[in-house]
């Protein structure tokens, strides 16, 4: 199993490292009034970030997860991430 670390460097953007078969590093940016409407205000959003992760390692390797990018970009490749991440976080 994968090992998630989400440090926080600025209120939008996250660096994620995961540490399975091989060690990748992402940087996320998450603009504020999206982390709210997933959340509900009921999450940090570093929880959000994480469990995201979780939710992309169901489906692909870390290595196949891009470097950067914004979070709604998640829900181009799979479009049930907003409905699935919502339960994840409940």
């Amino acid at each position: 199993m994968a090992k998630i670390t989400v440090k926080k460097l600025t209120e939008s953007t996250f660096e994620v490292t995961v540490e399975a078969q091989a060690t990748t590093t992402h940087t996320v940016t998450v603009d504020p009034g999206y982390a709210a409407r997933l959340t509900d205000g009921r999450a940090p959003v570093e929880r959000l970030v994480s469990r995201s992760f979780d939710f992309l390692l169901e489906r692909e390797p870390n290595t196949s997860i891009l470097r950067r990018f914004d979070l709604p970009v998640i829900g181009h490749y799979f479009p049930e991430y907003e409905r699935a991440i919502k339960n994840m976080l409940a």
